[in-house]
């Protein structure tokens, strides 16, 4: 029924990609979430109107730069009803300004689709408000005509607020866990405390993910440290690597079965030359976090890196696995970080690269296999009466992760509209198996992370396949289901658009795992949520 608010108009932004060769292509399903969202509104007898007018010479209606958000909400009365509405992946930089200025209700809208990644766009903007302290209210649908949307958006409209059921998390009380991980987890905290972290940021800020950037005052006091890097020094050191090295770098890839989808277009299709240049970018990665004494490193990639080699995603896939291509110092003398991953942290997200070196300490203390990986938390849908998620990133998947390794591993060209030089991806099914998931985030000016337990599931081959045919088909598919949270609770609590993953050998060991580095973030200082079905702490 229509509200009995005083609300009779609200003002609708949204915000795209830097590029319009993929603002142009994902323009028709940010049109349809629009036109759905503005008839809910109509039937509550509210107008839902449009900020700035849709572009028709550059085909797309998306705020595309952070100046161009900025003269937006110049416009905007700053008491005024404010909804954000994305069916995209958007770079949340284009609107924070006017965000964190505004006085008046925010809610932000997704439509629950994997065509496009809306959702991941959604997230991240959530969890930079909630980094910068911005109130705000959040929903998704997937018809917008469904009663669990309808019911919370007559609240949103009557009350200016919208609450989700976030029960499933708890604080954790350190006493209660098991005696040996938590006494575990406090040494390895105290080692890291003594020895000191490098994170390699080859330039911050990728894609406007303010999230994901973690300030110098609060990163220091855990003993992480940032070497800032430049990533045109990562092009100049590309060119010192012979090409015999790059080589013999994909060639050990061949020989564990690696699969590359080639052809000889260099404009829409994979090729061995792009390949090669991956293979370069590989090693001079490896070198330069070895000149600078790095423990993680995170490239950029998506901006100015993206116009001047292939994309980095096969190098990323590549340094977070156990097992990967050797890599000698420039004499040959020396092999660099043997034996073990160089964890890289996507999209330089330094939320994600601080949980990749926990992670790391406390799996190899426990001897399991370190190989870990963030994702996009990408979508999903029921299946076998559980809801399963669609976890994907293009690039920083360890093969480790797939079912038979390399071996199971394609490497398929990343979508033009992206990346114009091309690269390959490092794509396989998430092999089966209990994980522990993860999410460092900013909040309150101090560093958070949410912990819980869960699985990778098995799919049949033809649900598989319809998953990747509504996502990206190049990137991986991981098929997860996180106990004891629901897929509105995921969504509400969730403060960012990745999620960090590791596979532990069974269900009890995992939980043994997460309690080590429940422990071991507790003692660095960081506090620690338990979330969903968590039989520690």
């Amino acid at each position: 029924m229509p509200s009995k608010s005083a609300m009779k108009e609200a003002i609708l932004i949204t915000s795209g990609d830097l590029r319009d060769s993929a603002n142009t292509v994902c323009w028709p399903a940010q049109q349809e979430l629009e036109q759905k969202l503005t008839a809910c509104f109509a039937k509550e007898g509210v107008t839902l109107k449009r900020a700035f007018p849709v572009d028709a010479a550059r085909g797309h209606g998306f705020i595309s730069s952070q100046r161009m958000g900025m003269d937006v909400f110049a416009n905007i009365d700053p008491e005024a009803n404010l909804v954000f509405a994305t069916a995209a992946w958007q770079y949340t930089h284009h609107v924070l300004p006017g965000m964190r200025s505004h006085r008046g209700p925010i809610l932000t809208v997704a439509n629950w689709s994997g065509q496009w990644p809306g959702l991941v766009g959604l997230l991240n903007l959530n969890g930079s408000l909630v980094k910068t302290g911005t109130p705000f209210s959040t929903l998704w649908s997937q018809s917008f005509d469904d009663a669990w949307f309808l019911e919370k958006l007559h609240a949103w409209i009557a009350t200016g607020k919208v609450e989700h059921d976030t029960s499933h998390v708890r604080a954790l009380d350190i006493k209660k866990l098991p005696a040996k991980p938590a006494a575990t987890g406090e040494s390895l905290a105290h080692k890291l405390q003594k020895k000191k972290i490098i994170l390699g940021v080859f330039d911050e800020g990728c894609m406007g993910m303010y999230n994901a950037i973690v300030d110098d005052e609060i990163l220091n006091p855990l003993g992480f440290f940032k070497e800032r890097l430049s990533q045109s020094a990562l092009v100049a050191k590309m060119r010192e690597v012979r090409e015999e090295e790059a080589a013999a770098a994909l060639q050990w890839l061949k020989d564990r079965g690696v699969r590359f989808v080639l052809g000889s277009d260099e404009a829409t299709q994979l090729t061995e030359r792009q390949l090669l240049e991956q293979c370069r970018m590989y090693i001079a990665a490896t070198r330069i976090a070895d000149s600078f004494g790095c423990d993680a490193i995170g490239i950029q990639y998506q901006q100015g890196l993206k116009d001047m080699a292939p994309a980095s995603d096969l190098v990323e896939g590549l340094l977070n696995n156990q097992q990967r291509p050797p890599v000698q110092d420039e004499s040959g003398s020396r092999e660099l970080y043997p034996g073990a991953p160089l964890p890289h942290f996507n999209e330089v997200d330094e939320c994600a690269g601080v949980d990749a070196l926990v992670t790391n300490w406390c799996w190899t203390e426990l001897g399991l296999d370190p190989s870990t990986t963030l994702h996009d938390l990408r979508w999903g849908q029921e299946f076998g009466g559980e809801f399963v998620w669609v976890l994907q990133i293009s690039g920083a998947a360890p093969a480790n992760h797939f079912t038979g390794g390399y071996a199971g591993a394609v490497s398929e060209r990343q979508p033009a509209m992206y990346f114009p030089l091309g690269g390959g991806t490092l794509k396989g099914i998430g092999k089966k198996g209990s994980i522990v998931w993860s999410r460092v985030f900013v909040e309150g000016g101090k560093l958070h992370v949410d912990l819980g337990l869960g699985s990778v599931i098995e799919l049949p081959e033809e649900e598989a396949a319809r998953r990747w045919q509504h996502t990206t088909s190049q990137w991986p598919l991981v098929s997860a289901v996180f106990d004891g949270v629901s897929r509105d609770a995921m969504m509400a609590r969730h403060r960012a658009n990745h999620i960090n993953i590791a596979y532990a050998t069974d269900a009890k060991q995992a939980a043994d795992a997460l309690a080590v580095k429940a422990a071991m973030f507790a003692h660095l200082g960081v506090t620690v949520h338990l979330c969903g079905t968590v039989p520690v702490g």
